[in-house]
Parts: structure tokens; C-alpha cells; sequence
């Protein structure tokens, strides 16, 4: 996927024109991933932070940017789908952004261009001024549907209600927030209060976060500028998800199995906190996703058995059982729609239920591969009871010798105003085991 070049444009419009080719990518019919959307980008690496600010703050308020566009066609009218996506990006700009309505019309104009549309440049032009003009009055009109204003998905703002009846205006802020940039620190090798220290000296502004490691940032930046990253004294993590290690409790010379593993953090965690003294086996159906684990191990010095096979598939165990499993299922996400905004775009309400049936399946099979006292962990970034509750208490009907060691954790998306020491994602966390004793 690429950007026609162009010589002359306004500053931002290239960035805008690719940040459309991969919105495109997205909310068409059986779209992409916003980050594979992102990787198939052609697009210098200096645009790259741009074109992703601008793709995910579009996909976070798509729901509400969209019907704004409609509401500025007269009936019947279409535009080619780049065009759309690039003007939808524009309402964005105009809407969430500092910069200058005008200049953002003259950018899209451009942008639209540089998507080999020169044909509708004075249409978009002409839209984007109107919409200028008539702004209050359209937003006015498409908010008065509440999955155009809440920019939430009917089916989901349903979901929620119905499960979190007092949190769900919260977690439906939160959802629409930026995320933060939350990180672990490798409490192995140093302390939380000394990592801070040299971020301050950095002048790298940062909080303590919601859990012993947790540290989270007052801006976001490259993690490739963080002192201490690349020697491994720090890695990006959720306080949300960083409690999946330490509910695991893997202790050193323990056999470990941390199913689905890519891309890697709870497997780094769950070294640093054993000194890297585990029989660990990480295991992702996907190469690719594999190597990032990789990569993350060498970055923080450990290494593990790093084994690309399906869980539900025969021949990649070797029928040793297990002291502890993390099974780090696939499910809705709908815990880290903040982090991943296209969620709203991808789930169906429909989804939920297959979801459910293969975390069951993982489930099951994790428990044939658990040693008589072993712990298992079933984690979801999840906030749907269908997911992680319905599932665990099937699970357990249908698995006479299992039984919980503690009562589940369900975490909820907290928004920024909760303050560092609340601030999480929303994962759902079930510890298991089999027999009377477990260690």
C-alpha cells in the first residue's frame, strides 16, 4: 500500500493521506487490524508517528466522525472510498486536534490529491468549508443517536450497561481516551523509586503506577528514548497486565507454560520475577508474533523455549506436565479498546459467543497439561462476563478435580482522572488448580 508522491502539498498532507490508506484498510467490509493497516503503509519513518496519531484518533471517535460526514452529503451522493477516509480524518483534525480549521481543509485537499483523486479535490474542498460553516448544526444533529455521541457501537454500549450498570459511563470515558504509556520495571535489577529517579533526571516526567512495577508517564514518547529500556531495566506494560505474572506466582526451577504468549510481556514478567530460573515454554500459533517474543527476551537478557504450534494441536508437548500455565486467551479485547480503538469497529455482538466456545476449548486443554497442584491462570483482556465468568464456571462443571485457589479479578478501564495508582486496562484473571494442595 502507497502514497503517490507529489512535490508540492501542504505540510501534513502526506501524513493524512496514509493515515486515510489505512483507515480505509480498517472500516471496509472485513477490514484489517489498525495495526496491520499501519504495517502495510509505504510511508517514511519520519511520517510514522504522525500517520499512527492520526489513524487512531480517527478509528476512537469513527463512530461519531462518520454520521458528520454523511450528514454533509445530499442523498444518493458517494465519494470514492479514499476520499471519504480522507476526509473523515479531516473531521478529526478539526474536531480533537490544535490545529487551524482552515489549514486543515487545505491539508486534506492535498491529501486528497496525493491519493490519485485529483478529480475531487474542489468536492472535498467544498465539503470540509461547508462543514466549517455548519458545524454546530450537524454536530448537534448526529449526536443525538448515543452510539454516534458516545462513539461506542449500540450492541457494546448495551453490553456494558448490562454488566457494569455503574461503571459503564466510565469505562465508556475511558475507552475514548488516549492511553497512557504505562511500564514495567524490572524490579530483579532495580527499584520502582530508582527507575523514577532516572527518568526525572532525564526530565522524562512520570508517576508511580497501579501496582508495585507500574510507572506511568506523563506523555507518551519513543520507548527507544527511555533511559534503561534497552538494557532491559524497563518494558511497556499495563499495571492491568502485569498482574498476570505475579497471580502466576511461577517460582525458580518450576516448568512453565505461557500459552499464547505473543508478543511476549506477561513472558518477560514472568521471568524477571523468577530470576529467569524456569523450564518456560512460550507458545503462539503465529511465527511472526513469535519473533517479537524473541526479540523482547533478548532485550531483557533471559530466553525460553519459544515453540510456534497451535495449543489445541497434538505434537508440540512432550506429555511432561506443567507447574504453572498462564493461558493468555484470544478474546473481544474490550478491556484495551482504549489502547486499540478499532475494536469498536471489528466486534459484533455475534463474535462474543465464538469467543466464548474457543476459550473453553484453550481451557480444557490447558488442564490436561497441569501437574496435580499446579496453578493455572485464565486471563482475558476481556470485560464481558461471557468471556471470563460463564466461561471459568463451565469449565469447572465440566472438570470435577479443578476448583479456584482465590476469587477472580476483574479490572476495569479506569480514565485518567482516577489518577496513576487506579490507572488500568480491563483484564479478567481466574486461578486455578487441580488436586487439594497447590503451590
Amino acid at each position: 500500500m502507497s502514497v503517490q508522491p507529489r512535490t508540492e502539498h501542504a505540510p501534513g498532507a502526506i501524513a493524512l493521506a496514509a493515515a486515510a490508506r489505512a483507515l480505509e484498510a480498517v472500516v471496509r467490509s472485513g477490514g484489517s487490524t489498525a495495526e496491520v493497516a499501519l504495517q502495510q503503509l509505504a510511508i517514511d519513518p519520519v511520517e510514522r508517528s504522525a500517520v499512527r496519531a492520526l489513524h487512531s484518533g480517527t478509528l476512537r471517535w469513527y463512530l461519531r466522525l462518520a454520521p458528520l460526514l454523511d450528514a454533509l452529503l445530499q442523498p444518493g451522493q458517494r465519494m470514492a472510498p479514499p476520499v471519504a477516509a480522507a476526509l473523515t480524518v479531516a473531521l478529526h483534525q478539526i474536531e480533537y486536534s490544535r490545529a487551524r480549521p482552515e489549514s486543515v481543509v487545505n491539508i486534506a485537499v492535498d491529501a486528497v490529491r496525493l491519493l490519485g483523486h485529483a478529480n475531487a479535490a474542489g468536492f472535498a474542498n467544498a465539503l470540509l468549508r461547508r462543514y466549517l460553516r455548519e458545524r454546530a448544526e450537524l454536530v448537534a444533529h448526529v449526536e443525538r443517536s448515543e452510539p454516534a455521541r458516545l462513539a461506542h457501537p449500540r450492541w457494546l454500549l448495551r453490553a456494558l450497561r448490562t454488566a457494569w450498570p455503574e461503571a459503564a459511563e466510565h469505562i465508556v470515558a475511558a475507552n475514548n481516551e488516549q492511553p497512557a504509556l504505562v511500564l514495567r520495571v524490572n524490579l530483579a535489577r532495580e527499584t520502582r523509586e530508582a527507575a523514577l529517579a532516572r527518568l526525572t533526571a532525564a526530565g522524562i516526567a512520570a508517576e508511580p503506577g497501579a501496582g508495585a512495577a507500574s510507572i506511568v508517564l506523563a506523555q507518551p514518547l519513543d520507548v527507544r528514548n527511555l533511559p534503561g529500556f534497552s538494557d532491559g531495566l524497563l518494558s511497556v506494560q499495563d499495571a492491568g497486565a502485569q498482574r498476570a505474572a505475579e497471580l502466576l506466582d511461577a517460582q525458580p526451577g518450576q516448568r512453565v507454560l505461557d500459552a499464547c504468549a505473543a508478543p511476549g510481556g506477561k513472558t518477560g514478567h514472568i521471568l524477571e520475577r523468577s530470576g529467569g530460573e524456569l523450564e518456560l515454554t512460550a507458545l503462539d500459533n503465529d511465527p511472526a508474533r513469535l519473533e517479537r517474543v524473541r526479540e523482547n527476551l533478548a532485550r531483557l537478557g533471559y530466553a525460553a523455549q519459544l515453540t510456534a504450534a497451535d495449543l489445541l494441536a497434538d505434537g508440540w508437548w512432550d506429555g511432561r506436565p506443567f507447574d504453572r500455565i498462564l493461558l493468555d486467551t484470544p478474546c473481544s479485547g474490550t478491556g484495551v479498546i482504549r489502547r486499540h480503538p478499532d475494536i469498536k469497529l471489528l466486534r459484533r455482538a455475534d463474535d462474543i459467543a465464538g469467543f466464548a466456545a474457543t476459550q473453553l476449548l484453550l481451557l480444557e486443554r490447558c488442564a490436561t497439561m497441569l501437574a496435580p497442584g499446579g496453578r493455572l491462570v485464565y486471563a482475558t483482556c476481556s470485560i464481558l462476563p461471557q468471556e471470563n465468568q460463564d466461561v471459568v464456571e463451565r469449565f469447572l462443571a465440566r472438570q470435577a478435580g479443578f476448583r479456584r485457589i482465590q476469587p477472580d479479578l476483574q479490572l476495569l478501564p479506569q480514565p485518567r482522572q482516577a489518577g496513576t495508582a487506579q490507572l488500568t486496562d480491563g483484564f479478567y484473571y481466574a486461578c486455578l488448580t487441580r488436586g487439594d494442595e497447590a503451590t
